[in-house]
């Protein structure tokens, strides 16, 4: 009894709270008129079935396409996958990944072998499968709203399960990624996000669709019911876009709204969901890319547009250019759509339509190579000046380099990679705010290189201190970790001022003001930041943890339980529950709460170190032991994990 009170202030110095952090974007800028009537905010989406009515041959073939199978419920006609294999092992996590069907539902499972036992398991259901199968099969689990990727993705090129992209080499987060508007509303028509939520949708359409080309479509629709025709082959149909009737610059702008995956800064006030085809992209977000010297060869999956602009074909068509090896060439705009039919599937768009695409320039004799080699590569312009590669961001997937380019030799290859920092792709000219933003987004959301954080304190400091750059300001001091001169921007009334309308700013200074022990005026910016993003699970956690710090044990578990109803797969929430059950003296709730998060996550430290601190005060040293023994299989340097061992084994 003795040891007991000697060791349970050492354990609840050690037994606490679940503390943990997240990260977004901000917004920003104004719009023109435009001529396409569509573009009007009454004019509605009516969705892909509708357009089928009167264009059932395009509906026909676009459905086949990578774009029409973007996106679909999970189902065994949508997954391309093959099944019954061996479970794939995570060896950094120690957890293994078996995906099955029951019925017409599909699963994954997680578990993880002591010899041949099976010591923990979880088993989630797939409710959507991302990407075509072309590539890749990635799979999401929704609950009650909330969509998340999971830890299994099909390569369809090598025929194989593995990890996601991201998820390899020890950050594997398992069933926690939060998928957002960002990724979702690429991959689909216009989902509906709940407000005040990152992840929670409302609806969500099974992949892109007509109007995400051409635009919402209501008006279009009426206007035909009622006999309306305009005579397309000599005039603009202005109730609806046509790609090819558009500037090539706003052709380009379609594609690259969602073919130009890279570091996205919104506009001022914008939402991903604003832009529509024919409108200046730029005008609602520009997209900025790392820059390496020395490997001009790299590029992402998703980066067809951003290589396509940096040929040479494209910059003579397109710029005009006056270099001497395109004189002579016929000045046509290249876009995207003088190589793709979007209505068709590369599958089966035969390699001479590429060809003539090429050959309308460069004509049959352009060719320098040897008659050989051509023959060799049967005349396919393709192999040779788009080569196939590897994406520097998807494992196992290769695609065409849509950087057109005479074919480089491995010298020209084997230089040093160097970081020279960000550029715009989709702007020639961006505000300071606007690099600024670029590069904390880098850093915080791509793992962008340490320096990323400098780059944006300097542009930041060229500015008079005004405007956005006060929400600026406090990202980047919160990514920096430096939070007493976070937390000393309060005193300023601008800075109060931005908090108030900004619901990041608002948490940034507010877990700032935690972090330094200054609970009551952090609670005034977690309120501030509910009230505008009142759906935000982490933030409610995050309240729910400050009011149990401020001893409001009562509030604080309500809150708690309140995000838990919503979603109830959270294990950080279920550990600080337990806490402050715990507090409130009572060890069988805390216990069902410590093992709710451990059935989620047994690895989670402070679960574990928790539920020993129960175990021990139960007398049962052994079990404790045995969850003393689990956090040091992680982290076997934890020196007070060892002591604490040490005492109960002695």
């Amino acid at each position: 009894m003795r040891l007991i009170k000697q060791l349970i202030p050492f354990l609840f110095l050690l037994l606490g709270i679940c503390l943990f952090s997240i990260y977004c974007q901000n917004p920003g800028e104004a719009v023109s008129e435009s001529p396409y009537l569509n573009h009007h905010d009454s004019v509605t989406y009516v969705g892909k079935q509708q357009c089928r009515a009167c264009h059932s041959e395009i509906y026909n073939t676009f459905i086949e396409t990578g774009m029409g199978k973007s996106f679909g419920v999970a189902s065994k006609l949508k997954s391309a996958a093959r099944f019954g294999h061996q479970a794939l092992y995570d060896k950094q996590l120690d957890f293994y990944y078996l995906p099955f069907w029951k019925g017409d539902s599909m699963f994954i499972k997680e578990f993880r072998l002591k010899g041949k036992d099976t010591v923990y398991q979880r088993t989630e259901r797939v409710d959507y499968i991302i990407g075509s199968g072309q590539h890749t099969n990635s799979h999401l689990t929704e609950i009650n709203g909330y969509l998340y990727q999971m830890p299994l993705t099909w390569y369809a090129q090598q025929g194989k399960w593995d990890l996601p992209p991201g998820f390899e080499n020890g950050r594997n987060v398992r069933f926690s990624r939060a998928i957002e508007m960002e990724c979702m509303s690429c991959h689909n028509a216009i989902p509906k996000l709940e407000e005040g939520s990152l992840n929670k949708f409302v609806s969500i359409p099974d992949g892109i669709d007509c109007e995400r080309c051409h635009g919402p479509g209501s008006l279009h629709v009426q206007e035909k019911l009622k006999g309306i025709v305009v005579d397309t082959a000599n005039e603009i149909d202005y109730t609806i876009v046509n790609p090819r009737k558009l500037s090539w610059e706003r052709q380009i702008d379609v594609c690259q709204r969602c073919h130009l995956q890279g570091n996205t800064v919104l506009k001022e006030g914008k939402k991903f969901t604003d832009f529509k085809p024919g409108m200046v992209l730029s005008n609602y977000m520009e997209v900025f890319m790392p820059k390496y010297k020395g490997r001009d060869d790299e590029f992402i999956m998703a980066s067809h547009a951003q290589r396509l602009q940096l040929s040479k074909c494209f910059i003579s068509s397109n710029k005009q250019s006056s270099q001497s090896d395109t004189k002579g060439f016929e000045q046509l705009s290249l876009t995207c759509i003088n190589c793709h039919n979007p209505h068709v599937s590369v599958k089966v768009t035969g390699k001479q339509i590429f060809n003539n695409a090429c050959l309308k320039c460069h004509g049959n004799n352009a060719c320098k190579d040897i008659p050989k080699n051509i023959a060799l590569q049967n005349n396919n312009c393709v192999v040779c000046h788009m080569p196939r590669s590897g994406s520097v961001d998807i494992p196992h997937v290769t695609v065409h380099d849509h950087k057109i380019a005479k074919p480089a030799n491995k010298s020209e290859l084997a230089r040093i990679r160097e970081y020279q920092g960000l550029y715009c792709v989709n702007a020639s000219s961006t505000s300071i705010e606007s690099r600024a933003k670029a590069y904390l987004n880098y850093y915080e959301k791509f793992e962008g290189e340490m320096q990323s954080l400098d780059s944006s304190k300097w542009y930041l400091s060229q500015l008079k201190g005004t405007g956005m750059s006060l929400d600026l300001w406090v990202h980047l001091l919160y990514l920096n970790q430096e939070w007493q001169k976070l937390s000393s921007l309060i005193s300023k009334k601008e800075y109060e001022a931005a908090a108030l309308k900004d619901a990041w700013t608002s948490y940034r200074i507010g877990q700032g003001l935690q972090n330094v022990g200054r609970f009551e005026e952090a609670l005034t910016y977690y309120n501030r930041s509910l009230i505008l993003a009142p759906r935000n699970l982490e933030w409610k956690n995050k309240k729910g943890v400050l009011l149990i710090q401020l001893g409001r044990n009562a509030e604080g578990a309500q809150l708690l339980k309140e995000s838990l109803a919503l979603q109830p797969k959270q294990a950080e929430p279920w550990v600080n529950l337990g806490f402050a059950s715990l507090q409130e003296g009572n060890q069988g709730y805390a216990l069902f709460c410590y093992n709710k998060a451990l059935q989620l996550d047994p690895d989670m430290a402070q679960a574990l170190l928790n539920r020993a601190a129960i175990y021990h005060m139960q007398g049962k040293d052994k079990e404790a032991s045995l969850d003393l023994k689990q956090i040091l299989i992680k982290d076997p340097k934890n020196t007070d994990v060892k002591n604490l061992l040490m005492t109960l084994m002695k």
